[in-house]
């Protein structure tokens, strides 16, 4: 029998127990969104672009609604609201799974009228009113992703209103309109602002920011990690200038996702290993000197710009500097991938709790030992034996006698 046809609260499939449990969430999902996707043309309230990356540079762009109206449409696409208010995984998964990709096809330097209209979208301040006419029913379908939040049905668009004008903050209309102004400085200078991440990534994605020339179209996966790198690296160049910090181990989570961070009295590098409790011999590792990477980083990938960022968030609101080891844990709570906002998040509450300071290296590294082996039952070793940080310490004369 096809699951539509239970009620999905008294439905078997989702008393297993496990509050996070995969095929629960996307089970639940498909029962609920399907009875709403039963037209082509709905009025709904748009809340994010999506800009795909195959087929580059002739690419998929797309507006992401529900299905219908809804007061609450700017929760379905907001990390840093998800993380503080502690969601859980079939909550975010019911949130992605209500918006409809509704999409067309457009080479990354052209424009046309869909585009503008996803601009605008883009660069408000909260969900606009629109109209989509779609040439079929959308299809359903949920797709999870290690860069970006989840993905739900998807249809081809043969045209899109908005009903309502656009509400686009001054700040923002300042660094579009700017055909002057480069793209790392306008996210800089609207991250400064209060802007978060997440808007700015969106921004980029659909081509509003950079000399005018050189606009163009950026893959949503893409233009995450441009937006956390760019952000790093600014403020990379802030933490330079500060005293080091004392020996320092923060530690915290996220959906299964866990951080111990430990920061050395050392002028800035970062360093992160990334492994799951399941196989915590096999390990993903990256560094980055004082004088920065020439090269992506490709074992941990996005994940290593977005911890970065929430690294020196803290060092900057310290006003320290420090050679930080990040490791990640991930536990069998972390039941399917978000996207990199959830390491960003992770990371985040990491460095937000209670930090422990020590008198010396030792006595860190024995604590970072036995709340591992405590905790996840691993064996730190493994990874302190191949850290660069910890070999750069031991064997390097210290450039903070030359500062």
């Amino acid at each position: 029998m096809r699951l539509a046809k239970y009620n999905a609260k008294n439905h078997p499939l989702f008393n297993c127990g496990n509050i996070n449990c995969p095929i629960c969430a996307k089970a639940y999902s498909q029962i609920r969104i399907k009875k709403q996707i039963i037209k082509e043309n709905f009025s709904t309230e748009s809340v994010s672009p999506f800009v795909g990356r195959y087929g580059y540079p002739t690419i998929n762009i797309g507006i992401l609604a529900p299905p219908e109206e809804d007061k609450e449409a700017w929760m379905y696409d907001a990390p840093q609201y998800w993380a503080s208010q502690n969601f859980g995984i079939r909550k975010i998964v019911d949130f992605r799974s209500s918006l409809i990709n509704s999409r067309n096809k457009i080479n990354i330097r052209k424009r046309n009228k869909f585009l503008e209209l996803n601009q605008e979208v883009s660069l408000a301040s909260k969900p606009v009113d629109t109209d989509i006419n779609l040439k079929n029913k959308p299809k359903f379908r949920m797709n999870y992703d290690n860069f970006m939040a989840p993905t739900g049905p998807y249809g081809e668009l043969k045209k899109a209103k908005l009903t309502e004008n656009a509400k686009i903050h001054t700040k923002v209309q300042k660094v579009h309109y700017d055909n002057d102004l480069k793209a790392n400085e306008a996210l800089i200078y609207l991250y400064e602002n209060k802007f978060d991440e997440n808007f700015l990534s969106r921004i980029l994605s659909v081509g509003t920011l950079g000399l005018g020339k050189n606009r163009k179209l950026v893959p949503t996966r893409w233009s995450i990690t441009a937006t956390d790198d760019t952000l790093g690296k600014h403020l990379i160049n802030e933490v330079k200038k500060y005293n080091p910090i004392n020996y320092s181990a923060f530690f915290g989570n996220y959906l299964g996702n866990y951080y111990l961070i430990l920061c050395f009295p050392e002028v800035w590098s970062y360093e992160l290993f990334e492994t799951t409790i399941a196989n915590p011999q096999h390990y993903m590792t990256d560094y980055e000197p004082y004088e920065g990477r020439k090269y992506y980083a490709n074992e941990t990938a996005g994940g290593f710009y977005s911890v970065r960022l929430a690294v020196l968030e803290k060092f900057n609101e310290m006003r320290r500097q420090g050679s930080c080891l990040a490791l990640r844990f991930v536990t069998g709570d972390y039941t399917l991938p978000l996207g990199v906002w959830i390491t960003r998040e992770a990371a985040r509450n990491a460095m937000k709790s209670k930090s422990i300071e020590f008198s010396s290296k030792e006595l860190m590294l024995e604590y970072a030992k036995k709340l591992v082996k405590k905790k996840f039952n691993c064996n730190v070793d493994v990874y302190l034996k191949k850290s660069n940080i910890l070999r750069n310490i031991k064997t390097q004369s210290k450039l903070v006698q030359y500062l």
